[in-house]
């Protein structure tokens, strides 16, 4: 399972701030505008606000929190249903999908909303999850076969975390 589209383009929008070095790809909103528009969501020629860019990053924490963390229930921030409620999307049957109802970034915005559904009806949003190693928090595709996966790399968090519970046994029994 390689992920849909629509799971893909929520990982990349999580993934705008990299929580471990402290950088953030909206660092102003011409960045934001950029980035929705590199990924086929706003015009070229739509411009963001200052508050567009609170919205963005409203968003973006939101669904990092939401996003389900091994096979625990979805923990929804509770500011997230009214920041969902002023991005409108409407019912189009081509598809049928969920569509903005207003154009610029703030539809764009309502379009990353949309993936959500379009993941969940297509069964990605249960295998999005935010990696476990707390100075990490990268969201990443759980593709594997039991969706057990719990780090965003093996390599890295999963190391550090099992290094650090081996060192704190060590700890402890001495």
């Amino acid at each position: 399972m390689s992920g849909s589209d629509s799971a893909l383009l929520l990982r990349d929008f999580v993934n705008t701030y990299d929580v471990q070095c402290d950088i953030d790809e909206f660092g102003a909103p011409s960045d934001l505008g950029g980035w929705l528009s590199e990924h086929g969501l706003a015009a070229p020629g739509d411009r963001a606000d200052e508050f567009d860019l609170g919205i963005a990053v409203a968003l973006r924490e939101g669904l990092r929190a939401a996003m389900p963390a091994r096979r625990e229930p979805c923990d929804r921030p509770d500011h997230l249903d009214g920041l969902l409620a002023g991005l409108p999307l409407r019912l189009s049957l081509d598809g049928p999908v969920l569509v903005p109802v207003h154009r610029g970034i703030r539809g764009a915005l309502a379009g990353v909303a949309a993936a959500v559904v379009a993941s969940d009806a297509d069964g990605t949003w249960a295998r999005l999850k935010v990696c476990q190693e707390p100075t990490c928090r990268w969201a990443f595709l759980d593709t594997s076969k039991n969706r057990s996966r719990t780090w965003c790399s093996m390599r890295m968090c999963g190391n550090r975390t099992k290094t650090r519970a081996y060192r704190e046994r060590q700890r402890v029994s001495d």
